[in-house]
């Protein structure tokens, strides 16, 4: 391991104290020496001129994905590239620790936009493991590109326990044995250093397969006293709640509101996506900001709201997004796995007909604004709709914006290609939104829906949403604020041995060049992903922004690009076993 001198960098440290320009020596791994006078080089020394540049701690995405990508490139690139050293999975319920290979594809898949056959592929080829600290022991053989922290997945351990069909099997309620046993899977992970329990409520997250297709995923069916019960457990240990609401029905966040709330007990660290200022809704992220400062003042809680700090866009196939399970017409287009078979039914004219009185009934429950006026197509058969709206379409051929979308799908299935944003698209709103106290920035959802969304570099587009302001003379917020809320905020509240530059402490941290926080961030691209032949995912790439990555002392990016060591040699990230709690 070849030790580093950074030299003239403006240090941000993980904490709010002021920045600095300063030298920091990595030595074995750690940080040895922090210093506001320069430094001479050792004998053998690696010394880098930061001049101009800025040097943080890496970054943590505490909401990823992963979990089948990293059994074939442990590497994870697609955030390293972007200052990302630690990740954490087991998210929305999901998770590999415990289960049965073809359960858990079935589970994953669908819901995260990943193609069946490549899980499932992956599971059967890898998986020789079966309970959490099995699962971190594999998980710390492997040459590890970032640190990986986990949550226990509520759907994962009611399948392995319950058996899958009883899991999906509505009024089918666990007997007391199998509760406790799910207790046992839970603080056995939790004793293996996992964060927490995750949760999924969200109704139109649906499972993968031909057994049982279409059916919500298993921790959807639980009760809420079952996940009270499991939450007996997270409260005495002092772990952490991880919850979807479901969004369709508005009311189901109080619940896990009540589920955190502090008055008479030790309050539950409890954390749900997602915070956003939706198209659909411009006063709900005003309305979910009172909630959560109501809840952790008044009501003493420990409660978090998940957000991105860049609209939030998403890119669709056809009908392939996740958006149209939200509703019944097109939760039925998607449960067709048949591109043919769905082409047929978009001609259907009983079916066309249902599809337009649903995504035109503004009384139905729904997060995605339906305006096909807020679309563009990039890409299809017929390169003369490349440019143009489904609304421009629609008038061209002088027909309802449904008509035209439905017809599209019927003749070039996932061959056309659009694009939309769904939240996120007011500047001061979003200004707003990662100033407010009760939320933690994240949810890139990296690893998932890879055809669909890409919110991989979010931790720079922090950055450039607050440098902008700086640069206009209306600052909202310090550089240095922005950065802990990146790093140490999100190291501290959820116990990960992260976050900060400190002496003695692991050597991850990130050089950027702030003069490249610049448009080139929303620039995106779609890139070959390495064990998926022929498939695609949907990136963005900012390589001259990002200098230089250490992990454990390590390069591990260099220019914006890989080394080729990640990903191939060890020494590089673990797992981080949770520091909050007991």
């Amino acid at each position: 391991m070849a030790d580093t001198l950074i030299k003239q960098a403006r240090i941000f440290d993980g904490s709010t104290d002021t920045s600095f320009i300063g030298d920091v020596r990595i030595k074995d791994g750690v940080v040895q020496k922090i210093s506001k006078t320069e430094l001479s080089p050792n004998s053998g020394e690696t010394v880098v001129d930061a001049k101009g540049l800025w040097l943080t701690p890496g970054f943590i995405d505490f909401h990823t994905h992963y979990d089948a990508e990293i059994e074939m490139a442990p590497d994870l690139s697609e955030s390293v590239r972007h200052g990302v050293t630690t990740i954490s999975l087991g998210s929305c319920s999901l998770s590999l620790a415990v289960g049965d290979p073809t359960d858990l594809a079935d589970m994953f898949s669908r819901v995260e936009a990943i193609p069946r056959k490549n899980v499932l592929s992956i599971l059967e080829s890898k998986k020789n493991w079966n309970s959490a600290s099995e699962y971190k022991n594999h998980l710390n053989s492997m040459p590890l590109g970032p640190n990986v922290t986990s949550f226990a997945g509520h759907s994962a351990i009611r399948a392995h326990v319950m058996g899958l069909e009883r899991s999906l099997t509505k009024g089918e309620n666990p007997t007391k044995q199998e509760l406790e046993k799910m207790n046992q899977h839970l603080e056995e992970a939790l004793d293996a250093g996992f964060m927490g329990l995750s949760i999924n409520t969200l109704v139109w997250d649906k499972m993968d397969g031909s057994r049982f297709r279409s059916r919500p995923l298993p921790s959807t069916y639980a009760n809420w006293s079952e996940y009270e019960y499991l939450n007996k457990t997270l409260r005495k240990r002092g772990k952490i709640f991880q919850g979807v609401p479901n969004v369709s029905t508005k009311i189901n966040v109080l619940m896990f509101l009540k589920e955190a709330f502090g008055i008479f007990r030790k309050p539950l660290k409890t954390t749900v996506i997602s915070l956003m200022d939706v198209k659909f809704d411009p006063g709900l992220y005003k309305l979910l900001n009172v909630i959560g400062r109501i809840t952790n003042t008044i009501f003493r809680s420990d409660f978090k709201f998940q957000a991105l700090p860049e609209p939030f866009d998403l890119y669709a196939d056809g009908m392939d997004v996740v958006v149209f399970e939200e509703f019944a017409a097109g939760a039925k287009a998607n449960h067709i796995e048949d591109e043919l078979e769905r082409k047929q039914l978009m001609k259907d004219p009983t079916y066309r007909s249902w599809f337009k009185r649903q995504w035109t009934n503004w009384f139905l429950p729904r997060v995605f604004h339906r305006n096909f006026k807020e679309t563009k197509i990039v890409d299809a058969p017929d390169k003369s709709l490349i440019g143009k709206s489904i609304d421009e379409v629609a008038k061209e051929k002088g027909v309802h914006s449904v008509t035209a979308f439905l017809d599209l799908v019927a003749e070039h299935g996932n061959k056309v290609r659009w694009y939309t944003v769904m939240a996120n698209h007011r500047k001061e709103p979003l200004q707003k939104i990662v100033s407010y106290p009760d939320i933690l920035i994240g949810f890139s959802d990296a690893g998932a829906h890879l055809r669909g969304m890409a919110h991989y570099n979010f931790p720079l587009r922090m950055l450039k949403l607050v440098q902008d302001a700086e640069l206009e003379k209306k600052p909202f917020m310090t550089m240095e604020k922005a950065v802990h809320r990146l790093t140490g905020e999100i190291g501290d509240w959820f116990g990960i041995d992260a976050g900060y530059i400190k002496e003695g402490k692991r050597a991850d941290l990130v050089l950027i060049d702030p003069t490249k926080l610049d448009d080139s961030l929303a620039k995106d691209v779609e890139a070959p992903m390495p064990f998926m032949e022929d498939f695609k995912r949907w990136v963005r790439r900012n390589d001259e922004t990002i200098k230089k990555v250490y992990i454990n002392g390590k390069l591990a990016i260099d220019q914006g690009k890989p080394v080729p060591a990640l990903g191939k040699e060890k020494g590089y990230g673990s797992f981080l076993a949770s520091t909050i709690g007991r």
